[in-house]
């Protein structure tokens, strides 16, 4: 996606894959800061840890205490959030008004803090392996907590911000998915998940994690080159 948005602006850039261990992550941040760097995307599981090795923080970061846009500026490294624009993207998606919303969010880590970020005005309750611990902006439960299913049947949305359910397995019970609401899962495999395929089903507003990587990979674009995203360059590779 992005080396076809690089393309389509005529900058002569590449965007590459870094598989870094987490013994690595010191070293691999402060190679951002070679002057042939514009920057990086930061995924799973390194969206939080990777903040105290940055210069700055843009405000969506910093309340969404994640980051996954590093840009460099001269020798400083930034980081912003760009997953909060692109589930704003999602949400918009689905026609959800988020003032007084009842969302259940799967998951409590960096993707889980962007959608609390995006939701701004909903009523927020968080599904977490370790509720006991979690410092997060609402009500935390555990996955086998007896009321989870009825607080995700009575959601206006349900937003998979886990890696959970890229293949046959979903996060939910299929009983248990929201009676009237949305659902919006961030993973994005070709077809749909099997929680947006089964969603679909039951004629529930949906929303895929394609939506929210088109958003906030153009958010990302902007931040390196300065520029506005050539979103349907980017659009068509990843049709394609």
């Amino acid at each position: 996606m992005h080396n076809a948005a690089f393309a389509a602006a005529g900058l002569d850039w590449t965007y590459e894959m870094l598989d870094v261990s987490p013994a690595e992550l010191p070293a691999a941040v402060e190679r951002l800061r070679a002057p042939e760097v514009a920057g990086a995307n930061v995924t799973i599981p390194y969206k939080q840890r990777v903040m105290e090795r940055l210069d700055g923080l843009d405000a969506e970061a910093m309340r969404a205490h994640a980051v996954n846009t590093i840009t460099r500026e001269g020798a400083r490294l930034l980081g912003s959030n760009t997953d909060v624009a692109g589930i704003r993207a999602a949400i918009a998606e689905v026609g959800l008004n988020t003032e007084g919303a009842d969302a259940v969010i799967l998951g409590g880590g960096g993707s889980a803090r962007a959608a609390a970020v995006a939701l701004e005005g909903a009523h927020l309750t968080f599904v977490s392996r370790h509720p006991e611990t979690e410092d997060l902006p609402g009500r935390v439960i555990g996955w086998a907590d007896r009321e989870m299913p009825a607080h995700v049947r009575s959601a206006d949305l349900l937003l998979n911000a886990t890696p959970l359910g890229r293949r046959e397995e979903m996060p939910v019970r299929p009983a248990a998915l929201p009676k009237h609401g949305a659902v919006i899962d961030l993973v994005y495999v070709t077809g749909g998940t099997p929680l947006i395929r089964k969603a679909k089903s039951l004629g529930l507003r949906t929303a895929d994690g394609w939506v929210v990587l088109l958003a906030q990979g153009a958010r990302s674009f902007a931040a390196w080159t300065g520029r506005e995203a050539p979103l349907e360059a980017m659009r068509d590779t990843l049709r394609s």
